[in-house]
């Protein structure tokens, strides 16, 4: 998003940021997380998984701010973020 002025604290705020996970397994296709994305991090994927839908996949994961609407929006639990810090791990399943 491009604003027309800067923010007096720009410097001192730091953005959230976060990382997608989908799993694919769960995902029935609805796309509501592509859709409600304020950031447009998602998009659907080339791919099939087991029950014949196209999963989501993070396109621009770089934009991602950590905000948990995918997760809130999903009916399936299929989808979660987490904050990203400068220390990078796989989350355990």
């Amino acid at each position: 998003m491009k604003y027309w002025r800067k923010p007096l604290d720009v410097e001192r705020i730091k953005v959230p940021r976060g990382r997608v996970y989908v799993i694919e397994e769960r995902c029935k296709g609805c796309n509501f997380c592509i859709e409600f994305c304020p950031v447009g991090v998602l998009a659907a994927s080339e791919g099939f998984n087991a029950k014949g839908y196209h999963p989501p996949y993070p396109q621009n994961e770089e934009a991602c701010t950590n905000c948990g609407l995918c997760e809130v929006i999903c009916p399936e639990f299929a989808i979660y973020s987490l904050p990203r810090d400068g220390k990078e791990e796989e989350p355990h399943e």
